[in-house]
């Protein structure tokens, strides 16, 4: 658990993503950096009650968040009552039928943490991921508005809403709200933090912040000695290093990557880091996929040397390897022993007998 809790605190946030051919988006960060370690316990850090160390919400798409950053984000919850940063459907709806989001807030304020299924008045919805009812569409702007809060998941993976006062521990709910502009400084000093190294867009694309808000955080920061402009080999753009960062004496990193995962987040900067061009794939036709369905990055050292297009057949128990890719000057004889390892502890981990090579 201590464990656990120092990755999400390393990282400020870890994203949530509904696809689940392998695992859940934010169980394989963990995994990653831990190797195989108790999933429960990062679902205790999420819904473990008033004790809780990490909220949902949008930080970098729908997020883990650690609760401490959650005053920091307030302004992006002011905006989004505005109908400001929040999809442009869902900001219709909120200035449409506002007298019915607030009965809906009233209900879970009376009833305590309800499902959209649960509403009284929610209608059902159209089937698909994006067919809200009426009732799911009032909970999420009432998410994005920081009224409501997710206080667990139920086993399909339904968000379950109650208020922030009775969700969040009582000594953040009660904390005070910064100015945004102080927020925003704070949310890239996360980043930075993160990251050790980055462009200003890797910095504000952590957190997602608008090119405005982002750039004038990051003035401030440089200005203050809190990050040091830098210049890297090969890179067209300014860095920015974290003073703080260490340069290791030696790396001897083995680990999957979730396409998911911090590290792949910004997809120049990995091509930047790693000399690795990547590019999920699920949503690309089946016959004009060049890797695979659910590919992971293979990081060994400090080199990505392969990827692989990975699944979890639950119902026979085997984790299969769809497809392997070794990059460019990758040696085989020294990726595939450590490779070997990695799927092993990954098969491990999610409760497969096998690992299946085609």
């Amino acid at each position: 658990m201590r464990h656990a809790s120092r990755v999400t605190e390393r990282l400020g946030l870890v994203q949530i993503d509904s696809v689940n051919v392998l695992a859940r988006a934010h169980f394989v960060p963990l995994f990653s950096r831990l190797g195989p370690y108790d999933t429960a316990d990062l679902e205790r850090l999420a819904y473990g009650g008033r004790k809780r160390r990490l909220f949902e919400y949008w930080g970098h798409e729908a997020s883990l968040i650690r609760v401490e950053l959650q005053p920091q984000l307030r302004w992006r919850m002011e905006r989004a009552r505005a109908g400001q940063g929040i999809y442009g459907g869902l900001a219709r709806f909120g200035a449409e039928r506002a007298d019915f989001i607030a009965s809906v807030l009233e209900e879970v304020r009376c009833a305590g943490p309800l499902a959209a299924r649960d509403l009284a008045e929610g209608g059902r919805g159209q089937g698909s991921w994006w067919g809200w009812s009426d009732g799911k569409r009032a909970l999420e702007w009432l998410f994005w508005a920081g009224l409501l809060t997710t206080s667990t998941r139920r086993p399909g993976f339904d968000r379950v809403y109650d208020l922030p006062d009775r969700v969040l521990p009582p000594e953040i709910a009660t904390a005070p709200t910064p100015a945004p502009t102080d927020a925003q400084r704070h949310l890239v000093r996360v980043a930075a933090r993160a990251l050790g190294i980055a462009t200003e867009r890797d910095l504000r694309d952590y957190f997602r912040l608008t090119p405005e808000d982002g750039r004038a955080a990051l003035a401030s920061l440089v200005e203050a000695g809190e990050l040091m402009p830098v210049e890297v080999a090969g890179w067209k753009h300014p860095a920015y290093l974290d003073p703080n960062a260490r340069f290791p004496r030696g790396i001897e990193a083995a680990a999957l990557v979730s396409p998911f995962d911090p590290l792949m987040w910004e997809r120049s900067r990995a091509e930047r880091l790693f000399g690795f061009r990547y590019r999920i794939e699920i949503y690309t036709p089946a016959h004009k996929r060049e890797h695979g369905y659910y590919v992971l990055p293979f990081l060994l050292g400090d080199r990505i040397v392969a990827r692989l297009d990975l699944k979890a057949d639950r119902q026979s128990g085997r984790l299969l390897v769809l497809s392997q890719h070794l990059e460019p000057g990758a040696d085989p004889d020294e990726v595939q022993p450590a490779l070997d390892r990695e799927l092993a502890d990954l098969a491990r981990w999610l409760g497969m007998s096998e690992v299946v090579r085609p």
